[in-house]
């Protein structure tokens, strides 16, 4: 300080601030020194001694206490809820009904709830029941009821258990929008601050309307209108005073007094809502007999019949499209989806059927199905033998290896690169590093086309192939064509040795069925509110489908795919009498076994094997899936018009299965005939196939034969013996000669080709 310069400008700035600082804490000083003398003399007035001085003091300090003990409690007992837009959808689940496309309700996922009737719509009978049982002065309170805790509380003591309950209603919603249903101090402080705070925000009419809409009320069903529908069969409308009394009865405790559950005490119940109306007001005593002489009768599901795998994959597919559509807010529902009722029955029987005749001598335990139609639209998926046993989807959620189901990726990727269904390739020793692939019979075939390669499944052509194409290149192919799984750029990729699912891999067929335009499985065609409005069309919103594979390469393809259900692996899934295509796939150890396959209709992927990745008996592709893929498709084509796919026109060679003047007919099959429509027309390829238009009647002669020779649901018709036959040089056909060389060919089932 000594070294400042006085006379400096700096250092009379200084100065004065120094001075006026130390001024001010003297002045401050000062005048809490006489303020505090006045304070004093001002209680010395009062002379306050002995017992009144020791109760001002209590009565003083009591306050000091008392304040810091109820900002402590509001900081403990405060629930941190901030007042947004949503705040009234905190916690809320998905509720979705969905329906098939005739609009029939096939069943439900995430809760069960609607709240789309409007308060006044409610009957006031089911209101006042509600009210009586469980907060008759709730137009009177402000959230906190003392005089019903009051009389809960002189109830419980005489009855020595807890009898009533002193909640009222706007705690009940608090607790059940915002807390748990713990029974602690701590809470029951959080729902009596919460009741004041909805008081203070909401009417009584909207905390009364979210309360009948949000409420648990047993078998999976939040809010009035959807018990009324659970229980009764009808909307709450048209409740009756009854089924009223029953409703109102849940609120308390609906795990003990559900109807589904116990239909005994739900009507005890009932009876205890009824006598509480008349004590009320709310009724007669004529109405409390009525009422009991016709008590509410428990109905039951409308449809007991639930597509459970489907509905699983279904209700995901809800929750991403809401996501995508920026509609999460839209609790409650409505979705018409893609399924075909029938067919999922279809495919559920026929999984069943072949793992109940062949299951156990062939160690497989488990197997899985998607079919869906050449757009994308699943009709049915089938994720194991019980959804009962195991709710696992092995159709949609199970990674397994496909094994040569994958090769068709790898002969599209060579078709893209050049080469033909006639180019020539040679089957020989190959190694990777230390890798050598082997085929399934263990010899090399030497030079053959590449339909043959295919035809046969010949491993060390499509690895050669793969690695000629390139490998990067065939995963490209493979994510273009619609395949989600993630792909791994190893030496046996072409091998089928990356997991995919049976979905996955059945939407990537389905792109080959469809000429090359990008197909992706979907299940959902509309989603709605309950009361009708539209919230997603998939034919508005969805975008257009786009040709991510030239045509004449997909014509390549199925040619290809069509001679290994007619020659090669996949034999016995031959239905003759429409064009088809196909694969079968096996992986090592016989752990997996797929057959994935389509026609102008319908593409169906069918996988078997074991959950715990153990082998089975020689479960190979051409056997338990190809026997499955025919049982099934053989009847969910029998209303269908067969039709050519791109590759495999409709030509004579399916029409000699309903015209006995034509080459090629068996003398066995010539009057079954009769009753079937010829229509010729042209092709692009200029050929001039025959329209078979089958008949509808499931009873007429063609759907008969045709049952009697592939079904497996007949129950006198025995499980075929296949016998291994010794393998012999094969070479494809020709494309030029194919047509002819199939005509000359005798039409019976050797099904001697081995599966890879």
């Amino acid at each position: 300080m000594s070294d400042l310069n006085p006379k400096s400008q700096f250092s009379q700035l200084f100065y004065d601030l120094d001075c006026r600082i130390n001024s001010g804490c003297y002045t401050a000083y000062e005048w809490l020194c006489r303020a505090y003398s006045a304070y004093s003399a001002f209680l010395g007035r009062w002379r306050i001694r002995g017992v009144k001085r020791v109760l001002a003091d209590l009565v003083s300090d009591g306050a000091t206490l008392g304040l810091m003990f109820a900002m402590g409690v509001m900081y403990y007992a405060l629930p941190p809820v901030f007042e947004t837009e949503d705040i009234w959808d905190r916690g809320r689940q998905y509720s979705v009904t969905f329906t098939d496309a005739s609009g029939k309700v096939i069943g439900r996922r995430g809760i069960w709830q609607d709240d789309a009737i409007p308060l006044d719509e409610i009957p006031e009978h089911l209101i006042n029941a509600v009210l009586a049982t469980e907060d008759a002065r709730f137009y009177e309170h402000f959230g906190l009821d003392f005089q019903g805790t009051a009389r809960a509380m002189v109830e419980n003591l005489r009855a020595n258990t807890v009898v009533q309950g002193g909640s009222s209603i706007t705690q009940q919603l608090a607790k059940n929008l915002f807390l748990t249903p713990e029974r602690t101090l701590r809470r029951k402080m959080n729902e009596a601050f919460m009741a004041l705070w909805i008081e203070a925000r909401l009417s009584k009419q909207e905390i009364l309307k979210l309360y009948l809409d949000r409420s648990y009320l047993g078998g999976g069903t939040y809010g009035v209108e959807a018990a009324a529908q659970y229980y009764f069969g009808k909307s709450v409308r048209d409740v009756n005073l009854s089924e009223a009394a029953m409703l109102a009865g849940l609120f308390k405790a609906p795990s003990n007094y559900a109807p589904h559950i116990n239909i005994e005490a739900a009507r005890g119940r009932a009876k205890v809502v009824l006598y509480r109306m008349l004590d009320v007001g709310y009724i007669s005593q004529g109405q409390l007999f009525a009422a009991k002489r016709e008590p509410a009768v428990y109905v039951g599901e409308l449809d007991p019949y639930s597509p459970n795998w489907f509905l699983d994959w279904a209700y995901e597919q809800t929750l991403e499209r809401l996501r995508k559509q920026r509609l999460e807010t839209e609790y409650v529902v409505e979705v018409k989806t893609t399924i075909d009722t029938n067919l999922q029955r279809l495919a559920q029987t026929s999984v069943n059927t072949v793992l109940d005749q062949n299951g156990k001598a062939y160690r497989a335990s488990q197997a899985a199905l998607v079919s869906m139609d050449t757009t994308g639209a699943v009709k049915a998926i089938v994720g194991g033998r019980d959804y009962e046993d195991s709710q696992f989807n092995r159709a949609t959620e199970a990674k397994r290896q496909p094994g040569s189901a994958f090769k068709p990726i790898i002969y599209l990727t060579a078709l893209a690169a050049g080469m033909t269904p006639n180019s020539v390739v040679v089957d020989r020793p190959i190694s990777i590093g230390n890798w050598t692939p082997r085929n399934y019979s263990g010899g090399y075939y030497g030079s053959m086309t590449v339909a043959a390669a295919l035809t046969r499944s010949i491993n060390t052509i499509a690895v050669q192939l793969a690695h000629k194409v390139g490998i990067r290149k065939v995963i490209a192919v493979a994510k273009q064509i619609g395949l989600e799984a993630e792909l791994r750029a190893n030496p046996s990729m072409p091998l089928g040795t990356n997991e995919v699912t049976v979905m996955d891999l059945t939407g990537a067929y389905a792109t080959f069925a469809a000429g090359g335009k990008l197909t992706r499985p979907y299940g959902i065609l509309e989603i709605a509110r309950p009361n009708g409005e539209v919230l997603y069309s998939r034919e508005q919103n969805a975008p257009p489908r786009r040709q991510v594979v030239q045509p004449s390469l997909i014509r390549d393809l199925n040619f290809m795919m069509n001679l290994v259900v007619e020659q090669g692996t996949g034999r016995r899934a031959r239905l003759g009498f429409t064009p088809q295509a196909g694969k079968t796939g096996t992986t090592s150890s016989y752990r997996d076994a797929w057959f994935v396959g389509y026609t102008a209709h319908y593409v169906t992927g069918v996988w078997y094997g074991n959950d715990d990745f153990k082998p089975t008996a020689r479960v190979t592709g051409g056997s338990l899936p190809a026997m499955t893929w025919h049982a099934y498709m053989s009847k969910a084509l029998e209303t269908k018009v067969a039709a050519p796919l791109p590759g495999v026109p409709l030509d004579g060679l399916y029409a000699a299965y309903v015209d006995p003047e034509l080459d090629g007919v068996e003398p066995e099959f010539q009057d079954v005939f009769s009753d079937i429509e010829l229509d010729g027309e042209t092709t692009d390829d200029g050929s001039n196939p025959v329209k078979i238009v089958r008949r509808r009647n499931q009873s007429d002669a063609v759907v008969r034969v045709f049952q009697n020779m592939f079904s497996l649901f007949n129950e006198n018709q025995p499980t075929p013996v296949y016998k291994k036959r010794k393998k012999k040089r094969f070479a494809a056909p020709d494309r030029g000669n194919f047509i002819s060389n199939r005509r000359k060919r005798k039409r019976t089932n050797r099904f001697n080709t081995e599966d890879h």
